[in-house]
């Protein structure tokens, strides 16, 4: 077993579709899995394939997505489709689907469908809501789910005290994180075994959110919604020039940030000289405050709090992120040719894996049905037969 591909010879067959799924497959690939992701030939397939802005067969969320996978295109709603992913389940060793609940069960690959065939099958379900419950067949995506959670209500605008949502895919990208780790450590009890007993596995953009929030939450939930606020003055500051961020914990960093600021006389104002009593009249502190960062510059700033081991940065684009020396020094970004991209795409390195290279299997998102051919040729499909179920539209390659 290498480090680099702790699942090589594994085979997984991907039905997923968005992010967390086919997200948690990726991770899957990445780390030396054979991902087989199988999506309709018509509308596009996967529907992250034309989310947003796209290139060709992509997007960015499918690029992340499908990176070091196979793609088949094969209709499901046909007898020889439903052949064609028997096939590819007979071997394989974990099954991914991502359908509203009881939709894969009408197809005929439910768990205990393709248990009866391959009782070693790893089988993971992942779902808005969950596969039970007055909400299980309800369409849900990121930022509804955000909503549901109470994330939404919890980011609410500094200037408009409005409820906004975080406009990253967060619930997907963890519910993905999950997915895998659950896929991972069932493969990790599996090899043990002398006869190869599966299980099945679910999760759901609700579970992967509420453990995402779990402190919060729970925070929230002991204070009634009244959650204390910290007496330090942290958060995104306007500057003359631009914004910076300043996260303080300790109270002993209330000296050194007046310091910085020019402004002493605040440690004996009794509104803020205290922990309590800044706490207290953290409203008043801010406006006091706020007024003495627009007239300094962001690098004036920072460079201040940086000599006095306060926390803090300027707010970045991601653009400007990826520009960051820090970035470059430690490699934690590659830049990746993709198919339909009209400039090289960048890809964060994943920790413990060698850097994504392009050319690779690895660091390749596959078009629509890209693989299909050779994949069919490899489940015992001739020649002819491919051509024939390309012509009558059951594959697409």
């Amino acid at each position: 077993m290498d480090y680099h591909a702790a699942f090589a010879g594994m085979k997984v067959v991907d039905l997923s579709g968005g992010v967390a799924g086919p997200s948690c497959a990726m991770m899957l690939a990445q780390h030396g899995a054979d991902v087989i992701k199988v999506e309709t030939p018509h509308a596009g397939g996967d529907w992250s394939r034309i989310l947003g802005r796209t290139y060709g067969d992509h997007s960015a969320f499918s690029i992340y997505g499908t990176l070091g996978k196979r793609a088949v295109a094969i209709d499901l709603k046909t007898e020889q489709g439903k052949e064609i992913l028997w096939r590819l389940v007979q071997d394989a060793d974990v099954f991914i689907e991502g359908f509203r609940p009881g939709t894969i069960q009408r197809y005929g690959f439910g768990y205990e469908d393709v248990a009866k065939r391959n009782p070693g099958i790893i089988y993971y379900s992942i779902s808005g809501f969950g596969q039970t419950g007055p909400l299980a067949g309800r369409p849900a995506m990121d930022p509804v789910l955000q909503a549901f959670i109470g994330i939404v209500n919890e980011n609410r605008g500094e200037h408009d005290n409005h409820p906004h949502r975080i406009a990253i895919s967060l619930i997907d990208m963890f519910t993905g994180l999950l997915g895998f780790q659950a896929i991972a450590t069932s493969l990790y009890v599996r090899r043990e075994q002398t006869v190869k007993q599966g299980r099945f596995i679910e999760c759901s953009l609700m579970q992967g959110g509420a453990m995402l929030s779990v402190i919060r939450m729970i925070a929230q939930y002991l204070e009634r919604g009244a959650a204390t606020r910290t007496s330090m003055p942290n958060g995104v500051f306007d500057t003359a020039d631009g914004q910076l961020n300043v996260t303080m914990v300790r109270p002993t960093d209330w000296p050194p940030f007046c310091d910085v600021i020019e402004r002493p006389d605040l440690l004996d104002d009794p509104r803020f000289s205290t922990h309590a009593a800044r706490g207290a009249n953290l409203d008043e502190l801010y406006g006091v405050v706020r007024p003495v960062f627009k007239t300094k510059s962001t690098e004036w700033l920072a460079k201040r709090f940086t000599e006095r081991n306060i926390m803090n940065y300027k707010v970045n684009s991601y653009e400007e992120f990826l520009r960051e020396q820090q970035v470059a020094a430690t490699g934690i970004i590659s830049w990746l040719s993709q198919p339909g991209v009209p400039e090289l795409v960048p890809m964060p390195n994943i920790p413990g894996l060698p850097p994504l290279e392009s050319g690779t299997r690895r660091a390749h998102a596959p078009t629509l049905g890209q693989d299909t051919r050779d994949v069919l040729r490899e489940h015992g499909y001739s020649a002819e037969e491919i051509e024939a179920m390309v012509a009558n539209k059951v594959v697409a390659g």
